[in-house]
């Protein structure tokens, strides 16, 4: 017993150096609240922030030249109306045309052909 312990002290004393690098090195870099893990998610955070903040810029320039565009023209606050909340006018009519339902039988007929049915 007494053997071990002294070839393990002896390894230690021996090896300390290096032993102190290996274990300062594990904690700056994988442990720490600032590692260089932590840095590349940070990294990682940072990048899809920007691309969010993009994403914000352009639908703010777009939404700045239609508001733009309604303080200047009232022709575009009935053009909205109508195109986006199906308004209309008294003597005025609205179909609204949808490719939905046709999808919808393509895929039901796409589906009973897989399984050898048919409507």
């Amino acid at each position: 017993m007494a053997n071990h312990l002294n070839e393990l002290l002896n390894f230690l004393s021996h090896y300390k150096y290096l032993i102190t690098i290996v274990v300062g090195f594990l904690i700056v870099g994988v442990f720490d609240e600032n590692s260089f893990r932590m840095r590349i998610k940070y990294e990682l955070q940072i990048g899809e922030l920007k691309d969010q903040i993009r994403r914000y810029e352009t639908q703010n320039r777009t939404d700045t030249r239609k508001l733009q565009e309604l303080r200047r023209d009232p022709k575009s606050i009935e053009k909205i109306a109508r195109e986006d909340y199906f308004m209309k006018a008294n003597d005025e009519d609205i179909f609204v045309l949808s490719t939905d339902e046709a999808e919808n039988q393509n895929n039901d007929n796409d589906q009973n052909q897989d399984d050898g049915t048919t409507k």
